[in-house]
């Protein structure tokens, strides 16, 4: 009988409940990602399309070409008219911030805060 009891005592692993949860903190963290990511690249799209367009000599042709990336770069989440455009030493300077709200569950959402300032 005591080699029985030695070897419960030498047992380990995971057992189904303990694999059960973390394939669902892995599930939920992955569906989490699935919907962030998108907007990660919606905001790389804006960025480039704001460097594009602060080689404007004036702040209505930034505003343009912004505009003309905008049709281009397929994302909806700001227009020109959200950009403030400063002309610092003969250079347009280009920044923006947004919001984007993720749906979870129910009445859960992800909050995510986006800004930029061309380069």
């Amino acid at each position: 009988m005591t080699n029985l009891s030695q070897l419960k005592i030498k047992q380990r692993g995971a057992t189904f409940l303990g694999m059960l949860f973390i394939a669902a903190v892995i599930g939920i963290l992955f569906i989490v990602g699935a919907k962030v990511v998108p907007t990660v690249i919606e905001y790389q799209a804006i960025l480039k399309a704001v460097n594009t367009a602060k080689t404007g000599s004036s702040v209505a042709e930034v505003r343009s070409m912004f505009d003309k990336n905008q049709a281009t770069g397929y994302f909806d989440a700001i227009s020109s008219k959200d950009l403030v455009i400063e002309k610092i030493a003969d250079k347009h300077v280009v920044s923006f911030a947004y919001q984007k709200e993720i749906p979870l569950a129910g009445p859960a959402y992800l909050l995510l805060k986006y800004e930029g300032k061309s380069n």
